[in-house]
């Protein structure tokens, strides 16, 4: 049996109909599909698929990437086929590991796919590391200003209450108790004494 495996990473906004169509073309009977990260072995309708798979099945994604981002888990996939029985065909690499020089192919290019995703998470760390040193930070904005900050803790020493103050600002409850617990951490903070 030719069996498919369709993936997109949840933070798409993309859907796998490219991936299944092109599957189903090339006479995949039965289509596994999946929105989770490649980067994670805890995807139900992979293990489900590998469950199922049997002696003289093959195992069929549309790319590479589309099975995994890790290199061991890509190897892991691969030996849990090989110990079946099994083989597995990537289309857009034209690899099949039918034979060994296709299996030494696949584990070149799932060397490369681990080295760029390592490249790309090392750029973005030395770029948030320059931006700390040039002041900026990362993240969401503050909900509220200083001023509001300062608004919020009057309310708070006046005897209003919590929900009522997020109500007035239009924040959820916890940004003020995230106010109260700033508060308190540097309330309890010692003063250091100046020489």
């Amino acid at each position: 049996m030719i069996l498919g495996y369709a993936r997109v990473s949840k933070a798409d906004e993309q859907d796998t109909t490219t991936q299944v169509e092109a599957l189903k073309a090339a006479g995949c009977e039965r289509v596994f599909e999946e929105k989770a990260s490649g980067g994670r072995w805890d995807r139900p309708e992979l293990h489900r698929l590998l469950d199922q798979v049997r002696a003289g099945d093959v195992l069929v994604v549309w790319k590479l990437d589309r099975l995994s981002r890790s290199l061991k888990d890509l190897l892991h996939v691969l030996e849990q086929l090989d110990k079946v029985g099994a083989a597995f065909r990537s289309l857009t690499e034209a690899i099949e590991t039918a034979g060994p020089a296709g299996r030494m192919m696949m584990q070149m290019l799932g060397s490369f796919a681990e080295f760029e995703r390592a490249m790309v998470k090392e750029r973005t760390q030395a770029g948030l590391k320059n931006a700390r040193a040039h002041g900026r930070v990362g993240g969401r904005q503050p909900k509220l200003t200083s001023d509001q900050k300062i608004e919020v803790r009057a309310m708070l020493d006046a005897g209003r209450s919590a929900a009522d103050i997020a109500r007035i600002f239009r924040v959820h409850r916890a940004t003020i108790s995230r106010i109260v617990a700033q508060d308190r951490a540097s309330a309890s903070t010692p003063l250091r004494a100046v020489p």
